[in-house]
């Protein structure tokens, strides 16, 4: 299996994002609820066999780099031998590229054993410096952790080291110069994300949202920000910071959409394939897998997701309707 993973509009698909579990140990506001959370049945996981099974066929389609997800992937007990088996799979062009995206909890601990596993990127979530602040957004009293995750992370030397924002109003946008300078003491990349229609109790509103034009005039009214060339498909503007080497990036889902260059197709932890994050269908790997298919029926399977994929999300459109599963439940 060779042929490229490419949609009706000429998007080649080189990124896989795998969600590792739906299960979270924090319980931010503006993706899950302070309790009674419907977890995924534990059958209905995929395995460890069946998600190395799954990123292999998905290799021989072209995809190149997958990055691990939740929920939080690192509540994963084997975690790391998952990077392993991962970073060891051929694709078209070399080994699997392997990174994930973590609250950090736990890293002090694993992220030295993650980069030994052949893991090559770390992408940490901190929306706040202030400790009632982070209790209060995310339900749990555990900043500390999270900051000593990003030490651990940072000691194992793998770089870019990328630390991820949801800019708030009313919650943290006032931090947004003092996190830009944290990530910079820490030879960090920070990344602003603007709030996403993809919170558990779809309250999101796009009027309380804080805009890539928003968090542009509050860096430029302290820094010197000079746009970087050679985007491609990342979903982040990249700008250099008081002429760097420092630089920070602003993911403008919502107001800037980068649908047109997307090459990022996404897994859930319960087997589902899912061509767009606010897609509202979803493609049942895991019932092929256990139905006995063979690899060539799962290919043909996620070649017609990526050929039923849309032209963009939809949010500015009229009748947008958000997906029924909160980004804890899909993986980012």
């Amino acid at each position: 299996m060779t042929a490229a993973l490419v949609d009706t509009f000429g998007r080649v698909h080189r990124d896989l994002r795998i969600s590792l579990t739906d299960k979270c140990n924090l319980r931010c506001t503006y993706c899950m609820p302070a309790e009674g959370v419907p977890w995924i049945p534990r059958p209905e996981l995929l395995t460890t066999d069946e998600i190395i099974r799954l990123a292999e066929v998905f290799a021989g389609l072209g995809i190149a780099e997958v990055r691990l997800t939740g929920g939080e992937p690192l509540l994963r007990p084997d975690v790391v031998d998952i990077v392993r088996r991962l970073a060891a799979i051929e694709g078209n062009d070399g080994p699997l590229r392997v990174s994930i995206t973590t609250n950090g909890i736990g890293l002090a601990r694993l992220a030295g054993p993650l980069a030994d596993a052949g893991l090559e990127r770390f992408n940490i979530s901190l929306d706040t410096l202030r400790a009632d602040r982070f209790a209060a957004l995310t339900r749990r009293d555990r900043l500390d952790d999270v900051l000593a995750g990003i030490d651990g992370a940072g000691a194992t030397g793998l770089r870019p080291l990328k630390i991820n924002t949801v800019a708030m109003h009313g919650v943290n946008d006032d931090e947004l110069v003092d996190l830009v300078r944290f990530a910079r003491d820490h030879d960090a990349q920070l990344r602003f994300i603007e709030q996403m229609p993809l919170d558990a109790g779809h309250v999101w509103s796009r009027v309380d949202m804080v805009t890539g034009a928003d968090i542009l005039a509050a860096l430029g009214a302290e820094f010197a920000l000079d746009e970087c060339a050679g985007r491609g498909a990342d979903p982040a503007q990249v700008y250099t910071v008081d002429g760097g080497p420092t630089t920070v990036g602003v993911i403008a889902s919502v107001t800037a959409p980068f649908c047109g260059s997307c090459d990022r197709v996404r897994l859930t932890a319960d087997g589902q394939l899912r061509n767009c994050l606010f897609a509202r269908e979803e493609s049942d790997l895991r019932g092929l897998l256990r139905s006995g298919a063979d690899n060539t029926a799962i290919a043909d399977s996620i070649r017609a997701s990526i050929v039923g994929k849309a032209a963009g999300h939809g949010i500015d459109e009229r009748g947008f309707t958000q997906p029924d599963r909160p980004m804890s439940a899909i993986g980012g």
